[in-house]
């Protein structure tokens, strides 16, 4: 499932609206400047406009600069704070990311680490299809060391190729005491801003937001 090209429309659509945004407060800026302007000039010298008016204007007039003064800065730190961020993450193409994703699976093996409960005496890990189906339940070894899932399904066949949710379900006895997100594997092949947040995409297609990547690790 990509992510960004899911979710690209609307950030154009954002950019739009804020670009809109700016050009009317600018717009607006610029007209009240040239009716002041004109205001002044032709005024009756012999019956000026009351000092007041003048004061309440100019303040006016100072609110708007002051409001076009301060998207301007705004944008200005949007673009170094993005700018930095890329800089950073540079770095982090070619690494494995580890975070909670999902699995684009096409046949291969796919790093994957559990983080089971403290209390719980088994541990099962348990497959969703993209419709939230749960296709395969899997005991797995009570630790949280990463393993390689090859996507066997409960009837000991590997699952079609296809998009899966994986998690792990914490037991004591027969009590479920927990269910949580698998945190999974995959090597970084691109970053990039999208309205105003930086997204990492993996080698399999899937994309998350990279301030939700817990871990890095050298690819093998």
């Amino acid at each position: 499932m990509d992510i960004l090209s899911t979710l690209q429309p609307n950030g154009a659509a954002a950019a739009n609206a804020a670009g809109g945004t700016a050009s009317a407060i600018t717009s607006d800026f610029d007209m009240f400047l040239q009716l002041l302007t004109t205001q002044m000039r032709n005024q009756d010298p012999l019956n000026p406009a009351d000092s007041t008016e003048y004061t309440a204007q100019l303040a006016t007039f100072s609110g708007v600069e002051q409001q076009v003064q301060t998207n301007d800065l705004l944008r200005e730190l949007q673009g170094a704070f993005t700018a930095m961020n890329m800089g950073q993450l540079s770095g982090w193409i070619g690494m494995e990311a580890r975070a909670e994703m999902p699995v684009n699976f096409t046949g291969q093996p796919t790093d994957v680490q559990l983080a089971p409960s403290p209390l719980a005496d088994r541990l099962e890990l348990i497959v969703r299809d993209q419709s939230g189906n749960v296709v395969a339940s899997t005991p797995v070894v009570l630790s949280d060391e990463p393993f390689a899932w090859d996507g066997t399904g409960d009837n000991g066949q590997p699952l079609p190729d296809g998009t899966y949710t994986l998690s792990a379900q914490s037991w004591r006895g027969e009590e479920l005491l927990e269910e949580r997100f698998a945190f999974v594997f995959g090597e970084i092949t691109e970053a990039q801003t999208l309205n105003g947040a930086v997204w990492v995409t993996m080698a399999n297609g899937v994309s998350v937001q990279a301030d939700t990547v817990q871990g890095l690790r050298r690819a093998d």
